[in-house]
């Protein structure tokens, strides 16, 4: 029987996961275990780029990992991990930076938008986090990673720092691909649905774990469209308020675009709108339940994620000592 390959992704406890996300991405990522060997981690050292508070990163860490568990990420079939339990993340990350050029570092995008943006904090680790993202991929040896168009540019230079340091030392990393991941619905924001649903919008997005009185209100004020025809057709051009909401009744109800019209027939955006908010709602409600049994059981929590710890740690220790011994560390 065949392997099966590689895949990595980390993602930054640095918010709730919202409904975009969701439909957009999560909801396909539990079948992705049963083609690939899956590694998800919580990148809370990613996180600290940024201030935080001490105790608000700590929830959210366990939040999300709980969300992802009650999204369908079965943790038997999926490695679940905090990054900072797994030293190897950090230590690789130093040797990675002493193979990671300025030039390349200064041109990364997002080191220039989060300049721009924390002009209080621009510190050492905002400008060479790519390195240390060069370290979580490559000490897993992936095939694939998963990639946005925000991070296209990091795995980029993952694979020319992982070429560079093969070429001096011989064979030590696999060179991943880029995995670009099957996307569901793209999900825009309720109130402005010009742009992409995002936390950074509160009130045109709906979070996982909203309740659901406060889920049905967006709904209720969602934008549709200022003509006055006020039936429910799917045209994104002319009524993208309106589209918007049909892609989400869609993608939780599996209706086709034709069945959604038929069905609102001369009913009008009042009733439009509350019957999206209940789908959503129904929709979210076993994730929801799910993420909260889950962060009430912490020893539950607490197993997978040293689980995940110690299975990772196996993994990267044997990338670790490698390079350790390629560079000419003396072996500990």
């Amino acid at each position: 029987m065949d392997e099966k390959k590689v895949m990595l992704s980390g993602i930054q406890p640095s918010g709730d996961l919202h409904l975009g996300n969701y439909l957009g991405a999560i909801r396909n990522w539990g079948a992705r275990a049963e083609e690939f060997d899956c590694y998800y981690f919580m990148a809370d050292m990613h996180t600290i780029t940024v201030r935080q508070e001490p105790a608000a990163l700590r929830r959210r860490t366990l939040e999300q990992l709980a969300q992802y568990i009650a999204c369908g990420l079965d943790p038997e079939k999926n490695t679940l991990f905090i990054q900072s339990h797994v030293h190897q993340h950090a230590e690789l990350g130093w040797v990675l930076n002493c193979y990671t050029m300025f030039g390349e570092l200064s041109r990364m995008t997002q080191f220039k938008d989060k300049a721009a943006k924390h002009a209080e904090n621009i510190n050492g680790g905002l400008f060479t986090y790519p390195a240390l993202m060069a370290a979580d991929i490559l000490l897993y040896q992936p095939d694939f990673v998963p990639v946005g168009d925000d991070q296209k540019q990091h795995v980029e230079l993952t694979r020319d720092v992982a070429q560079r340091f093969n070429g001096i030392y011989g064979d030590v990393f696999k060179v991943p691909e880029p995995y670009i991941p099957k996307t569901g619905a793209r999900i825009m924001s309720l109130n402005a649905p010009d742009t992409k649903m995002s936390k950074s919008i509160p009130e045109g997005c709906v979070f996982l774990m909203e309740k659901p009185e406060d889920i049905q209100r967006k709904f209720k004020r969602a934008i549709t469209d200022s003509d006055t025809e006020n039936c429910v057709r799917f045209d994104p051009a002319g009524k993208p308020g309106v589209a918007n909401l049909m892609a989400i009744y869609s993608a939780v109800t599996g209706k086709t675009y034709d069945e959604i019209q038929a069905e609102f027939a001369g009913m009008g955006y009042g009733k439009f709108k509350p019957a999206v908010g209940d789908a959503v709602v129904e929709a979210l409600r076993p994730i929801r339940e799910e993420a909260a049994r889950i962060m009430a059981d912490k020893a539950y929590l607490e197993s997978v994620y040293r689980a995940g710890a110690e299975k990772a740690s196996y993994v990267a220790e044997k990338t670790l000592r490698k390079v350790y011994k390629k560079i000419g560390f003396v072996a500990r």
